[in-house]
């Protein structure tokens, strides 16, 4: 499967998502089976690397994320991933902009895997809680990984 997590500048919830999903299908050994990526909706912060305070966090969990950019979700990507996961209601609102009819039904919200329809993870460039994103964005990607293992 080929899953893609959108935020809004593609420096913090993305792309730890991104990460902490590689960690977890690594170690249930089943990383080979998937692609995982993250963009963003935005382009104010193309090309810029994951912001400091979320690599810290990662790194605080033995996570890297060295030689992420951020990139901006295309149009192109609908055919190319299996899965698209918004981090916020405004991250969804801008996706149907870019994405503007989702007949397969490729797009939600992470914490819909984690049992909280509708629920939305703070952007942390705002409050500076990483570790409250962090823990928000893991119960989420073992949410998703609970439906990879049982599929």
């Amino acid at each position: 499967m080929k899953i893609m997590f959108v935020c809004h500048g593609n420096i913090c919830r993305s792309p730890m998502a991104e990460f902490i999903l590689k960690d977890l299908l690594e170690k249930n050994g089943i990383a080979h089976l998937h692609e995982v990526a993250s963009s963003a909706v935005s382009s104010e912060e193309l090309g810029n690397p994951v912001y400091a305070s979320a690599k810290r966090e990662l790194a605080k969990h033995g996570i890297s994320c060295e030689g992420k950019r951020a990139v901006q979700l295309q149009r192109s990507d609908y055919d190319k991933y299996d899965l698209f996961l918004a981090m916020d209601n405004s991250n969804l609102i801008h996706m149907c902009r870019i994405f503007p009819i989702d007949p397969k039904h490729k797009v939600h919200l992470l914490l819909e895997f984690a049992g909280e329809n509708g629920g939305e993870i703070a952007d942390p460039w705002y409050n500076e809680n990483f570790e409250k994103a962090y823990e928000e964005i893991e119960a989420g990607c073992r949410g998703l990984l609970d439906t990879l293992l049982n599929k």
